[in-house]
């Protein structure tokens, strides 16, 4: 009995470690990506009129030679650390399955992110090249560790439990970001706009000393036997083999499809909205902070809200109504989000959804997955169709901007992305859409 007792014991604590990676890391996701640095980086790339409107012409930048509306650079950079990822994670899965790295690599880009996040105190909008070399790695560190992370889901919990377990997380995620986020608003109003850049140390400093937590938790992966051939290499001909196993799965092939549409409009519009609001809308610092701690105040119910309905209606159906929640809100924002208040109302609803949607998405493909050892694998081509449609939605929002000198058109092809993907969930065969408790898969 005793045995039992410490075993299980053992096994909460594994997946309380395992949360913890996501307070660790969902600071990058608010600060970097969200808050404060898109408002600085705004700021110190472009100039503005008495009412904090951008000047017309005055938001361009040079790079290497070319010119760039700043918020357009800001887009491919951050594809191009997308791109990045796609090309690493299988390089790397394959070692990680086999040579049990899978916790290494996860350290290795923990380290990365949070070494870039440090570097942009150093930003300097006078040597951009140089000045977004951080900023490239902040986010490959960010993307590339959470593939790893991801993987590990199935590990330590049954399937029943990956909907909770994804929302915790997710959960202790936004929690943990309106903490820096206080913090990090707290310094720079009370003691000046100079202490902006020292918050993106602290975010370095937090993602850092929080990650070992998950690390002295998270279980070590057993070495196996090694293949033949180049090991290197080896991640390649895994995905290869999950490419052509999703042939004899239907549902997972169907659901993988709508989740690559999904997520090409989600994580373009939780990376931009910040952006839009400070050049569409003309939000300043301090009010632009004050919806982004709302927004992630409300994915926190959002996140358990959603589970709650997974558990009555099936993951499926939940996400069904997630995607068209969100082409009604880019419906909304594209008619309604020009002032104020209307921007108010759509960031609210984006952090509904985005804690119900991100948690979920997680979850289902977790519990969809065939029986197999090899989940660095399953995930790496789960986060290669992920980052495959971040780069075509940041290349495509920021040739957008480029071509009509509005964000706002954006929004319009958003909306059918998310129609796309509704219709392409309504195709997952209807046995795994009318699952209620969790979808099983053998």
């Amino acid at each position: 009995m005793m045995k039992i007792f410490k075993r299980k014991e053992g096994q909460e604590k594994v997946k309380w470690g395992w949360a913890m990676y996501d307070w660790a890391n969902n600071v990058y996701s608010l600060v970097i990506t969200t808050a404060i640095f898109p408002v600085f980086y705004n700021n110190v790339t472009a100039k503005k009129d008495a009412d904090g409107m951008i000047i017309e012409g005055s938001d361009r930048v040079l790079f290497l030679g070319m010119e760039f509306v700043n918020t357009q650079l800001y887009s491919y950079v951050l594809a191009t650390s997308f791109l990045t990822v796609i090309i690493l994670s299988p390089l790397l899965s394959g070692m990680a399955d086999f040579a049990g790295k899978k916790k290494l690599f996860m350290r290795i880009f923990c380290y990365v992110g949070a070494a870039g996040c440090v570097g942009l105190y150093w930003f300097d909008a006078e040597h951009l090249e140089l000045s977004m070399i951080p900023f490239f790695m902040a986010s490959l560190g960010f993307w590339g560790s959470v593939g790893f992370y991801n993987a590990f889901l199935p590990e330590i919990a049954p399937r029943a439990e990956h909907d909770s377990l994804s929302a915790k997380g997710y959960a202790m995620g936004y929690w943990s970001s309106l903490i820096i986020l206080v913090i990090c608003a707290g310094m720079i109003m009370g003691l000046g706009t100079h202490m902006t850049t020292f918050s993106f140390v602290l975010v370095g400093l937090w993602w850092f000393g929080f990650a070992h937590i998950t690390f002295n938790a998270l279980p070590d992966s057993k070495v196996k036997d090694l293949p033949p051939g180049n090991l290197l290499l080896q991640g390649f001909r895994e995905l290869r083999g999950v490419a052509r196993e999703l042939k004899g799965y239907l549902h997972l092939k169907r659901y993988l499809g709508a989740f690559f549409i999904m997520s090409m409009a989600i994580q373009t519009i939780i990376i931009m909205a910040s952006s839009f609001g400070i050049k569409e809308v003309g939000l300043n610092e301090s009010e632009l902070i004050i919806t982004i701690f709302v927004v992630n105040l409300l994915a926190i119910p959002g996140a358990f809200l959603v589970s709650s309905l997974s558990k009555r209606i099936g993951n499926i159906k939940a996400l069904m109504t997630c995607i068209a929640g969100w082409a009604i809100l880019c419906l909304y924002a594209y008619f309604f989000a020009t002032t104020k208040m209307g921007f108010y109302v759509a960031a609210g609803a984006i952090g509904f959804l985005m804690g119900g949607t991100q948690s979920l998405n997680r979850a289902t493909y977790s519990k969809i997955l065939p029986k197999t050892n090899d989940h660095a694998s399953y995930f790496s081509f789960y986060e290669v169709l992920e980052k495959g449609g971040l780069i075509i939605g940041m290349f495509g929002w920021g040739y957008i901007e480029g071509f009509t000198g509005s964000m706002r058109e954006s929004i319009l092809v958003m909306t059918l992305l998310f129609i796309t993907a509704f219709i392409a969930m309504r195709m997952v065969p209807s046995e795994y859409r009318n699952k209620v408790h969790y979808v099983s898969s053998t």
